[in-house]
């Protein structure tokens, strides 16, 4: 009992120090104090003479990396918290599991243009939405860059991204076909606004609206856009700095996820070419 009442002072001395020191979420706080009532539970002992070796036959249990990575990290913050108040002589911090970066989800070029060719262009609104999917993809821009887009933005069939993520202007080629789409949606909105994407009463697109012209065509984010545009470089051979540069990435190391797809695809060139993978 009286080990249940030392596991109890302690677990409320820490969601009080999360809720009011670090200041987090109810959801986050919940799922913190979740885990730490999980593994007194399972060790069954007071929490501060549970050792390492202990807390990972605990986390043994859960075989997704990502669960399991989301405990300790509920476990090491609790211990960090004990350590600095004063409340245990050992300080256990245990690393975290290696979790294999996700691939971005994408669309194939192919699926793309399937997509666009279901809009009706017959109507300004059509005519909008083609451009607008088609302005994504060819640009890789992030939807807040392309809604915050002018009309003065565009010269000689370059884009300049003027309010790009960390305020850091960069200039990328668009396609002729989406060139082609922008001009023909520009040609009927004859409004004198100068931003690119307006609404029917004429005025800017909302991020909310955007997201669910893309979404109604091809059943997927604006951003997943911008992954098919990078994708479609690396597959197609594109340096990878160059890639960096187009989609305004401030570190190599962001864009980097793109090379597991590319070695994706040349496996399976590979696989599909090569004389001896028919053997």
């Amino acid at each position: 009992m009286q080990s249940s009442d030392t596991n109890k002072r302690l677990i409320e001395a820490f969601e009080e120090y999360l809720r009011i020191i670090r200041a987090l979420d109810d959801d986050t706080v919940s799922a913190y104090i979740s885990d730490l009532k999980q593994c007194a539970e399972a060790i069954a002992k007071p929490l501060l003479q549970i050792e390492s070796g202990e807390v990972i036959d605990f986390l043994s249990h859960f075989g997704n990396k990502r669960t399991l990575n989301r405990k300790l990290s509920s476990l090491n913050t609790f211990f960090a918290f004990c350590h600095r108040e004063g409340l245990g002589e050992n300080r256990l911090h245990i690393p975290m599991a290696k979790v294999p970066k996700r691939l971005p989800k994408y669309l194939s070029f192919e699926e793309v243009m399937r997509g666009v060719a279901t809009i009706d262009r017959s109507t300004l609104q059509g005519l909008r939405d083609y451009a607008l999917i088609l302005f994504l993809y060819a640009s890789g821009c992030r939807i807040s860059e392309a809604l915050a887009a002018q009309r003065s933005d565009i010269r000689d069939g370059w884009l300049t991204i003027r309010y790009a993520k960390g305020e850091k202007e960069r200039t990328v080629p668009l396609a002729p076909v989406a060139l082609e789409a922008l001009e023909a949606y520009l040609k009927e909105e004859r409004l004198t606004s100068g931003a690119l994407w307006l609404n029917y009463k004429g005025e800017p697109l909302s991020r909310i609206s955007a997201y669910k012209i893309v979404k109604k065509y091809l059943g997927v984010s604006p951003h997943v856009l911008r992954h098919s545009f990078a994708t479609a470089l690396i597959v197609g051979g594109a340096d990878l700095r160059v890639v960096q540069e187009l989609l305004g990435h401030a570190s190599l190391e962001t864009t980097q996820i793109y090379t597991h797809i590319q070695k994706a695809h040349l496996q399976e060139t590979v696989r599909r070419h090569h004389p001896l993978e028919r053997h």
